[in-house]
């Protein structure tokens, strides 16, 4: 019986990986596979490095840096998680490292949240914008959510990762657990800790939430 050319993939698929065909490819050294990779998987990253950061720039910078250094250690991705979880935890480490040190250079620095989207369409904060909307509604909006990010921005660096991975992007516990090394049961008292934590903070901008 021929040996299975592709057991990486293969493993992949057994968890239900839509992507290992393309990992599998990249890692025998097609270059176009990983394009692929990142067409597909860009935006959302670049959202959890934006919330992460809460600058638009910057974070096109770190996911950058972090497709980078996953394109050099996809030899090394085994398909113990789904690709995007595996480059969800490089996305993350980068974006830990970014804030590091953007502290360190300056502590009373804060970050830019006056303009904090400049994707076309406003697709970063997933806002669909209706034809009928007015200017003022726009910027209503847009005022809104440069808010709700500042709030975010406000809570300390755990309490964004948990955050944002469940509540924003949507990943299970389990997933969050093994990109933050971290049993579930953490991960679960860590997020209702945070969202208290954020309304506390959304109270206190907007007052009753209501």
């Amino acid at each position: 019986m021929p040996q299975n050319p592709d057991p990486v993939g293969a493993q992949n698929r057994t968890i239900g990986d839509d992507d290992a065909g393309f990992v599998a490819s990249c890692q025998r050294g097609e270059t176009e596979a990983f394009s692929v990779l990142v067409r597909r998987h860009q935006k959302k990253m670049l959202n959890i490095a934006y919330r992460m950061i809460g600058d638009y720039d910057e974070a096109c910078d770190v996911v950058q840096e972090a497709f980078l250094s996953a394109y050099r250690a996809i030899g090394k991705f085994r398909g113990d998680a789904r690709f995007s979880t595996w480059l969800c935890g490089i996305v993350l480490n980068h974006s830990r490292s970014h804030i590091k040190r953007k502290t360190a250079r300056s502590r009373h620095e804060a970050g830019s949240l006056d303009d904090p989207v400049k994707s076309e369409g406003g697709s970063f904060l997933n806002e669909p914008r209706s034809q009928e909307e007015s200017v003022v509604e726009r910027l209503e909006k847009r005022e809104r959510d440069a808010k709700v990010q500042e709030c975010i921005g406000s809570l300390d660096g755990e309490q964004r990762e948990v955050l944002v991975l469940r509540d924003i992007q949507g990943f299970s516990y389990e997933e969050i657990g093994m990109m933050l090394k971290l049993p579930q049961g953490t991960v679960r008292s860590r997020l209702f800790r945070t969202r208290n934590a954020l309304k506390d903070r959304l109270l206190r901008v907007f007052g009753d939430l209501k």
